[in-house]
């Protein structure tokens, strides 16, 4: 009977542990991220201190407001508090929040993306002080009252927009786009040869190199590639259906191949949120994400060039876009398609009594 007692209270416990790792209404709790909260909420503080008032009112709006879903990645006027409109101080404090969620090579990245403005206004022939190409035109724009719950910050510019929510300890970072233009620099000036997103193209070619015929049948959607992402800058990013060649249809090499190509993308941020993501598509199971290409199969930059690529999984979306300017002009974005802007994390979160 002892036996019995002590079996039926094990089994119980081994109940409970399950119910409270899988949540309420059955849904999986986060892995969460504590320390690098904190330390996202102490530099977002140490950025917002360094405000007047009438800087504050430009860079914080409640978390609620609508602006939180209105992002682009073309140039255009920005809301939010600018560079432009920053001291010294005030600049290095801003950044030192994209240092605190980015790797050293997501920040380099950052750094790159916003001096290519300097290149375009030589190639384009514009002015010193041109307000069209303009690296000081990236505004910082913080979501709600950092430490509360949730709260969010964005910083955007043209080729660059990155958010990061926290919910519950918890950090989202999608939708997150990198761009390059040129792809690669070829006008003479200090950047010649500067290949921001080289890893990002140079691993998605050898994979499409390595594919047998039959897979290759599977891979090369179109002849011709899209002039821009398929998602766009859509508030919720959404394909009708996985194409191309899977994980689980590839062999080992491919495989590993595969595998540098997505960590090319999850190595941009905070080892934190690289795990948690790699986490979660191992979770989803890696042999359902698909590989899949349009237009050239070689590197070629020139007049009607250009290539295409997305890595698509169950709730995970990358898209590659090189075809404007020759194929010499990317887009590229991350983007998680039950929790874009933490709207999955947020919905949960009041699903469960928060106000």
């Amino acid at each position: 009977m002892k036996r019995v007692l002590y079996m039926s209270g094990i089994w119980m416990l081994m109940s409970l542990h399950c119910a409270f790792a899988k949540g309420f209404q059955g849904k999986p709790l986060p892995r969460k991220d504590e320390k690098l909260v904190k330390q996202m909420t102490g530099a977002v503080e140490s950025f917002l201190k360094t405000l007047s008032p009438e800087q504050k009112n430009e860079a914080v709006v409640p978390y609620s407001d609508p602006s939180r879903f209105d992002w682009n990645f073309t140039p255009r006027a920005r809301k939010g508090l600018p560079l432009k409109n920053m001291d010294a101080a005030q600049r290095k404090a801003a950044m030192e929040i994209v240092r605190v969620v980015l790797s050293q090579e997501g920040y380099s990245k950052t750094e790159q993306i916003i001096d290519l403005e300097t290149v375009l206004r030589v190639v384009e022939t514009r002015p010193a002080k041109d307000t069209y190409r303009d690296p000081e035109n990236y505004a910082f724009q913080v979501f709600g009252n950092p430490g509360a719950d949730p709260w969010g910050w964005r910083v955007e510019g043209h080729h660059l927009s990155l958010h990061f929510s926290s919910i519950k300890g918890n950090i989202t970072f999608t939708p997150s786009f990198f761009g390059s233009n040129p792809g690669k620099v070829l006008a003479e000036v200090p950047q010649k040869g500067k290949r921001i997103l080289k890893e990002e193209q140079d691993t998605a070619f050898e994979l499409l190199q390595s594919m047998s015929k039959t897979q290759l049948e599977k891979v090369w959607l179109a002849e011709k590639a899209p002039n821009e992402i398929f998602t766009s800058n859509s508030r919720k990013a959404s394909l009708d259906k996985m194409e191309g060649l899977a994980f689980g249809e590839m062999n080992a090499e491919q495989k590993a191949i595969f595998k540098r190509l997505i960590m090319a993308y999850l190595q941009r941020y905070h080892v934190t949120l690289k795990n948690q993501q790699w986490a979660e598509l191992e979770k989803s199971g890696l042999d359902k994400i698909h590989f899949a290409w349009m237009g050239d199969q070689t590197p070629v930059i020139g007049p009607g060039r250009g290539h295409y690529y997305r890595i698509h999984g169950p709730a995970f979306l990358i898209e590659f876009d090189n075809t404007q300017n020759g194929g010499n002009h990317i887009h590229s974005v991350v983007r998680d398609l039950t929790n874009d802007f933490g709207e999955d994390l947020l919905k949960l979160h009041y699903e469960k009594g928060h106000p």
